[in-house]
């Protein structure tokens, strides 16, 4: 079988799901189980997972027994703020130490912020933490953030919830290639054909949230996401064929014609 392995697990779904901007918490479960997902990511700062007490709790809609817990520190904008909500979440899922980082530029494009990103990288991966780490396409940037020690990069295709699709598919090749660690699309996809793009490039997988929460009908787009990754995969292990602006060859035999 054909799995994604992130930190010695293996998964044999490719596609990370988001659990925010959901109608409710229903709504939620039915797009993950449609989506086929096994991991989830969930941001702390925003979403119930035991902070507040008298409040539904997201481990009650998707439990932990039966889902990969990937919080993340959206809405965070410097590296003690998103080392500080990781260590939070760690305490409130029992030592979990799979985490997404993410810290942001701004709140207008939500673009990353590498610098602080590589600090706080540092400092969690020191602290225990699997980190795996949304960041920008430079191949450098994503380079650095392997050596110090991520089990998996996640660069944007476009700026988080565009919808643009992938922008600079010839950066994302770069680091595909050279990484050695899970490369994952993490922002800007849209639609179906957006995810099948990305996973014929060699991506390991997707992480999305808007693209199906946002959409007019976010169970069927989850559908819709799951056989988009898996075509994209399988076209990408098959190997498509050569792009030629015109071809003499015909695609049926020559030979042999009455």
């Amino acid at each position: 079988m054909d799995e994604l392995v992130i930190a010695g697990k293996a998964y044999s779904s490719r596609l990370l799901v988001g659990t925010g901007k959901y109608r409710d918490f229903g709504e939620t479960r039915l797009a993950v189980d449609e989506s086929g997902a096994e991991i989830v990511t969930v941001a702390i700062r925003r979403t119930n997972i035991g902070q507040n007490k008298d409040e539904p709790s997201l481990l009650d809609i998707l439990p932990p027994s039966q889902y990969t817990y990937l919080p993340n520190t959206a809405g965070c904008y410097d590296a003690k703020e998103a080392v500080r909500t990781l260590m939070l979440a760690r305490e409130l899922l029992d030592g979990h130490d799979l985490v997404k980082l993410e810290v942001l530029g701004d709140p207008k494009t939500l673009y990353p912020n590498v610098v602080e990103t590589l600090d706080a990288a540092k400092t969690l991966v020191k602290e225990g933490f699997k980190v795996m780490v949304y960041t920008s396409d430079d191949p450098i940037v994503a380079r650095q953030l392997e050596e110090i020690g991520c089990v998996a990069v996640m660069p944007l295709a476009s700026l988080i919830g565009s919808g643009m699709g992938i922008l600079n598919p010839w950066n994302l090749a770069i680091i595909i290639e050279n990484a050695n660690i899970p490369v994952l699309v993490d922002a800007g996809v849209g639609t179906a054909s957006d995810a099948a793009i990305a996973m014929e490039l060699g991506c390991d997988g997707i992480l999305m949230n808007t693209a199906i929460a946002a959409a007019k009908n976010p169970i069927l787009m989850a559908s819709a996401m799951k056989k988009a990754v898996i075509a994209g995969r399988e076209a990408y292990l098959a190997g498509r064929m050569p792009k030629k602006l015109y071809s003499a060859s015909p695609s049926s035999p020559t030979t042999g014609l009455i």
